[in-house]
């Protein structure tokens, strides 16, 4: 052992060994060591050292599984991994796959809507000027359509609204759509909101539906049509005005609702009509207004939209009830909301919409009423304004009490503060014994 050190490490032959004779525990070292070389066969393998260490050239590695990764772990030691992958896979999957139906059906939508609405406007989506009116007929509707990209004529606002724009026509300033359709992405959320609507009746059931808002001109047209002047002869010519009024079909499954939620259609009645389905009726402010807007083609359009047809209301008041006198004056709008078929075949809602977006005509032509019956549609409005008023005018005049209030009080402490105190004292004795002879008047006027 000594010789193998003194190889290993260069040793030179020491001097005589200080180790006392006859001692046991250092007799290999009682010597002095071998200069002689030892033989490789004579160095102790890496086995002899517990398998640690460097191993010289050509001695031999004892195969262990850490070089092994297959044999250090099984697919047994990565459950948890595997089921947390597992759940993101299909979370995304879920995501994927309803996000795809709602476009699907979105663009089944606009595949089926967008003659109508290049025959009715010129420009149509976010996508610039559509084809002129020689184009739009025949086999150049068709090739108009094909040319257009889905994105341009309806655009994703999220992953389960959808809307559109249509703008240039006559009578019409423009016309908003918005499609709502399921959380079918996100299918914890629809099971959520399912369940609430069973316990809640403040909470709807969620339904994919269309609504739609038309804004006519109503004789506005030179704030709006550029390079127009008021009172140009061509916008004299072609008037679009028309009495304002309240009147709507509505689907008596949603009455009640929408006339909790809106304020416009709560201030007509309800009266059903025996030309229509059972399913429908008419709130109206006038029953002169229904005689003339209830024509046999709005009647067959209800008739073939069937129960998905919600409602359809020709309005001139606000949604909401009015706060301000400002929120009285008269707004025209028309809205209609109907329930997406789970089909996909709107063949049977066409008509009730072709119809909403060409109402306006009717309008401006024959909707002029007698006297009588505005002046009972002007008595609703009146007396909301009447209310409106004097709250404003108690408003106002609380107002002014408030700030008489705050002169005076100025004026007493401007007084006070000229005063010695003897004085000071004095006058608010003065001013107690005023204020108990008031309640005392008060009293003995009560009395």
């Amino acid at each position: 052992m000594a010789a193998l050190l003194n190889n290993l490490f260069g040793g030179s032959k020491p001097a005589a060994s200080p180790i006392p004779a006859g001692d046991s525990d250092f007799a290999d070292f009682a010597e002095a060591p071998d200069p002689s070389p030892t033989p490789f066969s004579a160095i102790p393998s890496a086995a002899s050292f517990g398998g640690l260490g460097a191993f010289p050239t050509g001695a031999a590695v004892p195969y262990t599984k850490w070089y092994n990764i297959h044999e250090r772990y099984s697919l047994t030691d990565f459950k948890q991994e595997g089921v947390i992958l597992g759940l993101i896979v299909i979370i995304v999957a879920i995501h994927l796959f309803g996000t795809s139906i709602n476009r699907k059906k979105s663009k089944s939508w606009i595949n089926a809507h967008a003659s109508v609405l290049k025959k009715e406007f010129a420009l149509v989506g976010f996508g610039g000027r559509g084809p002129s009116a020689e184009d739009v007929e025949g086999d150049g509707l068709a090739k108009s359509l094909a040319n257009d990209k889905p994105e341009e004529l309806l655009k994703e606002k999220s992953l389960q609204e959808y809307s559109t724009y249509a703008t240039g026509r006559q009578n019409v300033a423009f016309v908003d759509v918005n499609l709502t359709l399921l959380k079918r992405y996100s299918p914890l959320s629809l099971v959520a909101e399912f369940a609430l609507s069973l316990f809640f009746d403040s909470v709807s059931a969620p339904v994919e539906r269309l609504e739609a808002t038309l804004y006519p001109f109503d004789g506005r047209e030179a704030l709006t049509v550029p390079g127009q002047l008021p009172g140009a002869p061509e916008l004299r010519k072609d008037k679009s005005g028309y009495d304002g009024f309240v009147w709507a079909v509505v689907n008596k499954e949603t009455m009640k609702q929408l006339r909790d939620d809106r304020y416009d259609v709560s201030i007509t009645s309800t009266k059903d009509h025996p030309k229509l389905p059972n399913w429908a009726t008419i709130m109206t402010e006038s029953a002169e207004i229904t005689d003339f807007l209830l024509t046999p083609e709005l009647i067959k359009a209800i008739e073939e939209a069937g129960e998905l047809l919600e409602h359809l209301i020709i309005t001139d008041q606000p949604i909401d009830q009015p706060q301000k006198l400002d929120d009285t004056i008269p707004k025209k709008r028309l809205h209609l909301s109907y329930r997406l078929p789970s089909s996909g075949d709107y063949s049977k809602l066409l008509p009730i919409f072709e119809y909403f977006l060409r109402v306006t005509d009717i309008l401006v032509q024959g909707a002029h009423f007698r006297p009588e019956v505005l002046r009972k549609v002007k008595a609703t409005r009146e007396e909301t304004v009447k209310k409106l008023q004097k709250a404003d005018d108690d408003e106002k005049a609380e107002e002014r009490q408030l700030e008489r209030e705050k002169a005076k009080k100025l004026k007493r402490d401007l007084e006070l503060k000229g005063l010695d105190a003897k004085a000071q004292k004095k006058y608010l004795e003065k001013e107690k014994e005023r204020e108990m002879k008031k309640m005392q008047k008060k009293q003995t006027q009560r009395g």
